[in-house]
Protein backbone atom coordinates (compact mmCIF):
# COMPACT_ATOMS: atom_id res chain seq x y z
CA UNK A 1 0.00 0.00 0.00
CA UNK A 2 2.66 2.53 1.19
CA UNK A 3 4.44 1.97 -2.42
CA UNK A 4 1.52 2.85 -4.12
CA UNK A 5 1.20 6.11 -2.13
CA UNK A 6 4.51 7.08 -2.37
CA UNK A 7 4.62 6.57 -6.44
CA UNK A 8 0.97 8.99 -6.33
CA UNK A 9 3.29 11.56 -4.44
CA UNK A 10 6.08 11.00 -6.56
CA UNK A 11 4.43 11.90 -9.24
CA UNK A 12 2.93 15.21 -8.53
CA UNK A 13 5.94 16.05 -7.27
CA UNK A 14 8.11 15.06 -9.79
CA UNK A 15 5.96 13.60 -12.36
CA UNK A 16 6.81 10.30 -14.18
CA UNK A 17 10.79 9.83 -12.28
CA UNK A 18 9.07 10.89 -9.15
CA UNK A 19 6.66 8.41 -9.62
CA UNK A 20 9.24 5.60 -10.51
CA UNK A 21 11.29 6.59 -6.95
CA UNK A 22 8.62 6.92 -5.11
CA UNK A 23 7.22 3.64 -5.88
CA UNK A 24 11.04 1.93 -5.20
CA UNK A 25 10.81 3.58 -1.89
CA UNK A 26 7.44 2.70 -0.68
CA UNK A 27 8.33 -1.02 -1.99
CA UNK A 28 11.30 -0.98 0.80
CA UNK A 29 9.08 0.33 3.73
CA UNK A 30 6.32 -1.94 2.90
CA UNK A 31 9.54 -5.06 2.51
CA UNK A 32 10.53 -3.66 5.44
CA UNK A 33 7.16 -3.38 7.38
CA UNK A 34 6.75 -7.13 6.63
CA UNK A 35 10.14 -8.04 7.72
CA UNK A 36 9.03 -10.22 10.53
CA UNK A 37 5.93 -12.68 8.69
CA UNK A 38 8.08 -15.77 9.75
CA UNK A 39 10.39 -18.25 8.16
CA UNK A 40 11.20 -17.52 4.34
CA UNK A 41 11.97 -20.33 1.97
CA UNK A 42 15.63 -20.90 0.99
CA UNK A 43 14.70 -19.03 -2.23
CA UNK A 44 11.61 -16.59 -1.35
CA UNK A 45 13.77 -13.61 -1.09
CA UNK A 46 14.43 -14.12 -5.39
CA UNK A 47 10.48 -14.69 -6.37
CA UNK A 48 8.18 -12.50 -8.20
CA UNK A 49 5.25 -11.00 -5.84
CA UNK A 50 2.84 -13.24 -8.02
CA UNK A 51 3.98 -16.77 -6.70
CA UNK A 52 2.94 -17.67 -3.66
CA UNK A 53 4.97 -19.31 -1.32
CA UNK A 54 2.94 -22.47 -1.22
CA UNK A 55 2.77 -22.33 -4.73
CA UNK A 56 6.16 -22.19 -4.82
CA UNK A 57 7.07 -25.10 -2.61
CA UNK A 58 4.26 -27.17 -4.48
CA UNK A 59 6.49 -26.96 -7.83
CA UNK A 60 9.67 -27.61 -5.83
CA UNK A 61 8.88 -30.80 -4.73
CA UNK A 62 7.11 -31.78 -8.22
CA UNK A 63 10.88 -31.08 -9.43
CA UNK A 64 12.08 -32.67 -6.79
CA UNK A 65 10.25 -36.14 -7.65
CA UNK A 66 11.05 -35.58 -11.05
CA UNK A 67 14.75 -35.96 -10.58
CA UNK A 68 14.13 -38.86 -7.64
CA UNK A 69 12.53 -40.91 -10.21
CA UNK A 70 14.91 -39.99 -13.35
CA UNK A 71 16.65 -43.07 -13.28
CA UNK A 72 13.65 -45.25 -12.19
CA UNK A 73 13.87 -45.59 -9.02
CA UNK A 74 13.17 -44.04 -5.06
CA UNK A 75 16.20 -43.40 -3.60
CA UNK A 76 16.43 -43.06 0.25
CA UNK A 77 19.27 -40.63 0.05
CA UNK A 78 18.48 -38.47 -2.33
CA UNK A 79 14.97 -38.13 0.10
CA UNK A 80 16.72 -37.80 3.14
CA UNK A 81 18.42 -34.79 0.91
CA UNK A 82 15.15 -33.32 0.57
CA UNK A 83 13.74 -33.83 3.76
CA UNK A 84 17.11 -32.74 5.19
CA UNK A 85 16.17 -29.06 3.33
CA UNK A 86 12.78 -28.30 4.72
CA UNK A 87 14.07 -29.44 8.19
CA UNK A 88 16.49 -26.92 8.36
CA UNK A 89 14.29 -24.22 6.37
CA UNK A 90 11.06 -24.99 8.24
CA UNK A 91 11.79 -26.49 11.39
CA UNK A 92 10.44 -30.25 12.08
CA UNK A 93 6.49 -29.58 12.38
CA UNK A 94 6.30 -28.01 9.26
CA UNK A 95 8.68 -30.14 7.19
CA UNK A 96 6.70 -32.84 8.67
CA UNK A 97 3.89 -31.83 6.69
CA UNK A 98 5.46 -30.61 3.90
CA UNK A 99 6.91 -34.05 3.13
CA UNK A 100 3.73 -36.07 3.27
CA UNK A 101 2.97 -33.47 0.60
CA UNK A 102 5.63 -34.66 -1.24
CA UNK A 103 5.26 -38.30 -0.46
CA UNK A 104 1.99 -38.18 -2.53
CA UNK A 105 3.85 -35.97 -4.75
CA UNK A 106 6.47 -38.65 -5.81
CA UNK A 107 3.61 -41.29 -6.16
CA UNK A 108 2.21 -39.45 -9.10
CA UNK A 109 3.08 -41.63 -12.63
CA UNK A 110 3.35 -38.46 -14.63
CA UNK A 111 4.07 -34.47 -13.73
CA UNK A 112 5.23 -32.21 -16.82
CA UNK A 113 8.24 -30.16 -15.99
CA UNK A 114 7.29 -27.93 -18.82
CA UNK A 115 4.85 -26.84 -17.51
CA UNK A 116 6.19 -25.97 -14.04
CA UNK A 117 9.01 -24.50 -15.56
CA UNK A 118 6.93 -22.38 -17.51
CA UNK A 119 4.98 -21.42 -14.46
CA UNK A 120 8.60 -20.52 -12.96
CA UNK A 121 10.06 -19.13 -15.31
CA UNK A 122 6.90 -16.61 -15.83
CA UNK A 123 7.22 -16.11 -11.80
CA UNK A 124 10.79 -16.11 -10.65
CA UNK A 125 13.86 -14.35 -11.22
CA UNK A 126 17.07 -15.70 -13.06
CA UNK A 127 19.23 -16.39 -10.05
CA UNK A 128 16.49 -18.39 -8.43
CA UNK A 129 16.12 -20.72 -11.14
CA UNK A 130 20.25 -21.17 -10.83
CA UNK A 131 19.83 -21.50 -7.41
CA UNK A 132 16.73 -24.21 -8.04
CA UNK A 133 19.21 -26.30 -10.98
CA UNK A 134 21.87 -26.18 -8.28
CA UNK A 135 19.59 -27.92 -5.47
CA UNK A 136 17.97 -30.46 -7.88
CA UNK A 137 21.78 -31.66 -8.88
CA UNK A 138 22.51 -31.52 -5.57
CA UNK A 139 19.45 -33.89 -4.98
CA UNK A 140 20.70 -35.87 -8.01
CA UNK A 141 24.26 -36.19 -6.47
CA UNK A 142 23.57 -36.95 -2.84
CA UNK A 143 23.39 -40.82 -3.66
CA UNK A 144 27.08 -40.77 -4.65
CA UNK A 145 26.81 -40.31 -8.40
CA UNK A 146 25.05 -38.54 -10.85
CA UNK A 147 23.59 -40.98 -13.13
CA UNK A 148 22.86 -40.32 -16.94
CA UNK A 149 19.30 -40.39 -16.89
CA UNK A 150 19.48 -37.97 -13.95
CA UNK A 151 21.77 -35.66 -16.17
CA UNK A 152 19.47 -36.26 -19.05
CA UNK A 153 16.80 -34.83 -17.20
CA UNK A 154 18.49 -32.06 -15.45
CA UNK A 155 19.87 -30.76 -18.83
CA UNK A 156 15.83 -30.71 -20.15
CA UNK A 157 14.98 -29.05 -16.66
CA UNK A 158 17.56 -26.39 -17.25
CA UNK A 159 16.69 -25.62 -20.75
CA UNK A 160 12.44 -25.44 -19.82
CA UNK A 161 13.71 -22.81 -16.62
CA UNK A 162 15.93 -20.82 -19.56
CA UNK A 163 19.27 -21.46 -18.00
CA UNK A 164 22.06 -20.58 -20.29
CA UNK A 165 24.36 -23.59 -21.47
CA UNK A 166 27.35 -22.00 -19.59
CA UNK A 167 25.46 -22.15 -16.46
CA UNK A 168 24.41 -24.97 -17.08
CA UNK A 169 27.66 -26.36 -17.61
CA UNK A 170 29.31 -24.42 -14.89
CA UNK A 171 26.87 -26.12 -12.34
CA UNK A 172 26.91 -29.44 -13.05
CA UNK A 173 30.94 -29.79 -13.22
CA UNK A 174 30.38 -28.72 -9.56
CA UNK A 175 28.85 -32.51 -9.23
CA UNK A 176 30.20 -34.29 -12.42
CA UNK A 177 33.95 -34.20 -12.57
CA UNK A 178 36.15 -34.58 -15.96
CA UNK A 179 39.12 -33.65 -16.90
CA UNK A 180 38.30 -30.23 -18.21
CA UNK A 181 35.78 -29.32 -14.88
CA UNK A 182 37.89 -26.43 -13.65
CA UNK A 183 37.90 -25.02 -16.85
CA UNK A 184 33.84 -25.47 -17.55
CA UNK A 185 32.80 -24.30 -13.52
CA UNK A 186 34.62 -21.16 -15.16
CA UNK A 187 32.72 -20.98 -18.26
CA UNK A 188 35.72 -21.03 -20.42
CA UNK A 189 37.71 -23.50 -22.68
CA UNK A 190 40.93 -24.85 -21.87
CA UNK A 191 42.46 -23.06 -24.91
CA UNK A 192 41.70 -19.89 -23.46
CA UNK A 193 45.36 -17.93 -22.61
CA UNK A 194 46.18 -17.01 -19.06
CA UNK A 195 44.60 -14.05 -19.12
CA UNK A 196 40.90 -14.82 -20.66
CA UNK A 197 41.85 -17.17 -17.32
CA UNK A 198 41.74 -14.91 -14.90
CA UNK A 199 39.54 -12.46 -16.01
CA UNK A 200 36.88 -15.56 -16.41
CA UNK A 201 37.43 -15.97 -12.57
CA UNK A 202 37.05 -12.59 -11.39
CA UNK A 203 33.86 -12.72 -13.40
CA UNK A 204 32.57 -15.98 -11.84
CA UNK A 205 33.91 -14.83 -8.40
CA UNK A 206 31.84 -11.62 -8.63
CA UNK A 207 28.50 -13.74 -9.93
CA UNK A 208 28.43 -16.17 -7.28
CA UNK A 209 30.06 -14.08 -4.32
CA UNK A 210 28.25 -14.54 -1.07
CA UNK A 211 28.04 -10.59 -0.55
CA UNK A 212 26.03 -10.12 -3.62
CA UNK A 213 23.48 -12.67 -1.54
CA UNK A 214 21.67 -9.82 0.20
CA UNK A 215 19.19 -11.94 2.30
CA UNK A 216 18.72 -13.03 6.40
CA UNK A 217 18.32 -16.46 4.96
CA UNK A 218 21.22 -18.99 6.30
CA UNK A 219 20.08 -21.54 3.12
CA UNK A 220 20.62 -18.89 0.30
CA UNK A 221 23.62 -17.83 1.62
CA UNK A 222 25.71 -21.28 2.34
CA UNK A 223 24.77 -21.88 -1.24
CA UNK A 224 26.74 -19.02 -2.75
CA UNK A 225 29.12 -19.95 -0.07
CA UNK A 226 29.75 -23.54 -2.08
CA UNK A 227 29.23 -21.93 -5.57
CA UNK A 228 32.40 -19.57 -4.35
CA UNK A 229 33.95 -21.99 -3.18
CA UNK A 230 34.27 -24.53 -6.12
CA UNK A 231 35.11 -21.13 -8.30
CA UNK A 232 37.96 -20.80 -6.32
CA UNK A 233 39.00 -24.79 -5.88
CA UNK A 234 38.88 -24.15 -10.03
CA UNK A 235 40.94 -21.26 -10.49
CA UNK A 236 43.40 -22.69 -7.98
CA UNK A 237 43.74 -25.81 -9.96
CA UNK A 238 44.49 -23.66 -13.21
CA UNK A 239 46.54 -22.26 -11.33
CA UNK A 240 48.62 -24.73 -10.28
CA UNK A 241 48.31 -26.69 -13.49
CA UNK A 242 49.42 -23.15 -15.63
CA UNK A 243 51.66 -21.77 -13.03
CA UNK A 244 50.02 -18.81 -13.21
CA UNK A 245 51.00 -16.66 -10.61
Amino acid sequence: MIKWMAALLGYFLFRFPGAILGFLVGSFLDNAGGSNRGARTVFEDFTRQSVSPADFELNLLSLCSIIIKADGQVNQRELDYVRQYFLSTYGKEKANAIFRTFNEVIKKREISAQRICTYLVQRTRYEVRLQLLHFLFGIASSDGQVSKAEASKLKEIAGYLRVGQYDFESIMAMFIKSADNAYKILEIERSATDDEVKKAYRKMAKKYHPDRVVTENEAIRKGAEEKFKEVQKAYETIQKERGIS
